[in-house]
C-alpha cells in the first residue's frame, strides 16, 4: 500500500510539473495530421492535440474549446486562401500563436507569413526531429524559421508591403477579401457572413483603400501576390 500511495503522490508530482499544451493540428490530409499528431504526442507527455480539415472548423473550435496553446496551419486547406487565411487567423485570435506547416518552401512566402503574425514556418519536408525543435521553440516565444532563411533578406519589397497592408486589415476585411479571392459577389458575401450588401460594399471599400488599389481585381491580384503567385503579372 504504501507504494502504491507513493508512486500516485509520485504522479500527482509529475504532473504538476510537466507543462500542459492544447493544440490545433489543421490540414485537410488526414494522413498528415496523424503523423504530426503522433510526432507531438511523443515529445509532450500531457499534451491535448485537436484535428481540424479547414479553417471553419478551426475558428469553430478556437471559438467553443479555446484556449489553445498552438495552431499548425497548412496554407492549402479548404477555406484559408494562403496568407490570407493566415491573417484572418492571426486578426481574430491574435493570443493563439501560429506556425504555418506547408508544402511551401519559397523563402519570400515564409517571410511574409512572419511578418502576418505567425511565430514559425515550417516546411512539410523538414525532418521530424527539427519539426518538434521548431515547435519547443514557438512555445517558449521565439519566433522560428529555417536556418537558411532566418538570416536572409527579401528583394521584392512592393509585395512585401502588400503583405504589411493586409496585416492592417480587420478580420471582416479579411474574410472579405478572401470571398473576393473565390469570385463571390457582394450579394453571396453578405450571405455568407450574415450581413447586408451595404456593410459588404462597406468592407470592400475599405479593403480597396487600404490596399491603395482602384478595383476588386486588383484586390485579389495583390492577394495573390503574397503568396508567390504572379499569373496575373502582365
Amino acid at each position: 500500500m504504501r507504494d502504491a500511495a507513493g508512486s500516485l503522490r509520485q504522479a500527482e508530482r509529475k504532473s504538476e510539473i510537466m507543462p500542459s499544451y492544447r493544440f490545433i493540428i489543421a490540414d485537410d490530409h488526414p494522413l498528415f495530421r496523424d503523423a504530426l499528431r503522433q510526432s507531438l504526442a511523443a515529445s509532450y507527455e500531457n499534451v491535448d492535440i485537436t484535428e481540424a480539415g479547414s479553417l471553419d472548423e478551426v475558428i469553430t473550435i478556437l471559438e467553443g474549446a479555446g484556449p489553445f496553446d498552438l495552431v499548425l496551419l497548412d496554407l492549402k486547406m479548404p477555406g484559408v486562401q494562403g496568407l490570407a487565411g493566415l491573417a484572418f487567423l492571426r486578426a481574430q485570435f491574435p493570443d493563439t500563436p501560429t506556425i504555418v506547416v506547408s508544402a511551401t518552401e519559397e523563402p519570400p512566402v515564409m517571410r511574409r507569413a512572419i511578418d502576418l503574425g505567425a511565430s514559425g514556418f515550417v516546411p512539410k519536408s523538414t525532418p521530424v526531429g527539427v519539426i518538434r525543435a521548431a515547435v519547443a521553440e514557438v512555445l517558449k516565444g521565439e519566433i522560428w524559421l529555417p536556418a537558411d532563411i532566418a538570416g536572409s533578406g527579401s528583394s521584392d519589397h512592393e509585395t512585401d508591403e502588400i503583405a504589411r497592408k493586409i496585416a492592417t486589415l480587420t478580420p471582416q476585411q479579411v474574410r472579405v477579401l478572401m470571398m473576393l479571392r473565390e469570385g463571390l459577389l457582394n450579394k453571396q458575401i453578405a450571405y455568407g457572413l450574415g450581413v447586408s450588401e451595404a456593410t459588404v460594399k462597406a468592407h470592400v471599400s475599405a479593403v480597396l483603400q487600404k490596399l491603395g488599389v482602384e478595383s476588386r481585381t486588383q484586390a485579389v491580384i495583390a492577394a495573390g501576390r503574397i503568396d508567390g503567385d504572379r499569373s496575373y503579372d502582365s
